[in-house]
C-alpha cells in the first residue's frame, strides 16, 4: 500500500508529520511506500536528524505551501507547486493509494474535488468525523466539506456514512439519522425533509436502518451512530463540541485547584478522568476521512501530534483496505436507480 503524506500543512512544521509517519512505518507493514511531499530541504535534516533510514520512504519535491490563512481557491492558483497539490496529484496520477494532510482544509477539499473528482454517483464529497459518546460513538458528516447541499447530496451523505461506520467502526447495522430541530416528520426545512423522503425510499434497496429525524439531544443518548447534515450545520456542531470540551476540562482544573478537599477528591477520580480523556482524545483517530472522491483523503488536525500522525496513516490502509470507495460507488448508484423509478415518466405529444 502506497501512502503519500503532505508534510508541509501542519501547525508545527515538518518536525512532527515526519516523527508520525516514522511512527507509522514501525507499525504498520502494510505500507510498501511511503512519500512524504514538501521541501526537500526542510524533509532531509528532519530525517537526518532522527536517523531515519527505509527504503520505503521519498521524498517528493514542492516547493510551495499553502498556508491556513491563504483562500482556498484563489491559493491554489497562485501556488501551483503547494505541497498539498502536488500530494493530490499523486493520487490522481495512481501513483499513490491514499493521502494524508493536516493543511488547510479548504484547500485539500478544493484540491481533492478539482483534482480527483467525486464518484461517478455522488455529487458532493463530505467529511466524516467520528465523536466518541458514553456507550457508543458516531460519524458526523458532512462536517465542513459541502456548506451548500440539496436533499440528494444528504441521502449520499446518509450512504457515506453507513458504510463507514459499518467497515470501519465496526457497527453491523448503525442508526443512520438526519439531524433537524425536532423529530417529527413536519420540522426541519424543506431540504431536510426532502432529504428525509429520499432517505426513506433508499434504505430498503440498501438495508440501511435510517431511524428518521434526530435532534441535537439524541446524538450522546446512544440513539444514533450516524448523523447526517449539510456542511455548515455539521462544522458548527464539531467545533461548538471541540469548545465546549475544552472549556468543560479548564473549568473543571479550575474547580479542583479551589482547595485542599477537592485536590484530594481530583485525585481520587484521577483514573477516571484519564479514561474519560482518553475517550474523547482526538489523537486516537488521527484524523477524518473526505468521503466521496475517486481517491482515499484524509484530513488530519492542524495541531496534529506525532501520534495523530501514525493514527491518521493507519486509518488511511483501513480505508483501502476495507474498499470503502468502491463500496460508496456501489450503494449510491443502487439509490440513485430506486429514486428515478419513483419518479414519474414524462410522455411528449
Amino acid at each position: 500500500m502506497r501512502i503519500v503524506v503532505d508534510v508541509m500543512g501542519g501547525d508545527h512544521g515538518p518536525k512532527v508529520i515526519i516523527d508520525g509517519a516514522r511512527l507509522a512505518l514501525q507499525s504498520n507493514d502494510k505500507i510498501s511506500e511511503l512519500l512524504l511531499v514538501g521541501r526537500e530541504d526542510e524533509i532531509k535534516p528532519e530525517i537526518a536528524r532522527l536517523g531515519w533510514s527505509d527504503p520505503r520512504v521519498k521524498i517528493i519535491h514542492a516547493s510551495e505551501v499553502l498556508l491556513m490563512e491563504d483562500k482556498p481557491v484563489e491559493g491554489l492558483r497562485r501556488k501551483k507547486d503547494c505541497s498539498v497539490l502536488r500530494a493530490v496529484e499523486l493520487i490522481k496520477e495512481g501513483r499513490a493509494d491514499a493521502l494524508i494532510s493536516p493543511g488547510n482544509t479548504g484547500g485539500l477539499v478544493a484540491a481533492s474535488t478539482i483534482r480527483l473528482r467525486p464518484l461517478s454517483d455522488v455529487d458532493r464529497p463530505a467529511i466524516a468525523t467520528v465523536i466518541p459518546c458514553m456507550e457508543n460513538e458516531f460519524v458526523l458528516l458532512d462536517a465542513g466539506a459541502s456548506v451548500e447541499c440539496r436533499p440528494s447530496h444528504l441521502l449520499h451523505f446518509a450512504i457515506m456514512g453507513n458504510i463507514y461506520s459499518r467497515e470501519i467502526l465496526g457497527y453491523k447495522s448503525p442508526r443512520v439519522g438526519i439531524l433537524s430541530n425536532g423529530t417529527e416528520a413536519n420540522k426541519g426545512t424543506e431540504m431536510t425533509i426532502e432529504a428525509m423522503r429520499l432517505c426513506q425510499l433508499a434504505s430498503a434497496k440498501l438495508n440501511m436502518n435510517f431511524i428518521g429525524y434526530v435532534e441535537g439531544h439524541d446524538l450522546f443518548h446512544n440513539r444514533v451512530e450516524v448523523v447526517v447534515s449539510d456542511g455548515f450545520v455539521g462544522n458548527i456542531v464539531l467545533k461548538t463540541l471541540e469548545s465546549l470540551v475544552k472549556g468543560l476540562a479548564v473549568w473543571l482544573k479550575n474547580e479542583i485547584n479551589k482547595n485542599a478537599k477537592r485536590k484530594i477528591g481530583g485525585l481520587l477520580a484521577k483514573n477516571a478522568l484519564r479514561a474519560i480523556y482518553r475517550r474523547l482524545d482526538p489523537d486516537g483517530r488521527g484524523g477524518a476521512p473526505l468521503l466521496g472522491l475517486n481517491g482515499t483523503v484524509i484530513k488530519a488536525h492542524g495541531s496534529a501530534s506525532e501520534t495523530a500522525v501514525m493514527n491518521a496513516i493507519g486509518l488511511a490502509t483501513q480505508a483501502v483496505k476495507h474498499r470503502i470507495n468502491e463500496l460508496i460507488q456501489a450503494e449510491a448508484a443502487r439509490a440513485n436507480e430506486a429514486i428515478a423509478a419513483t419518479q414519474p415518466v414524462v410522455t411528449h405529444a
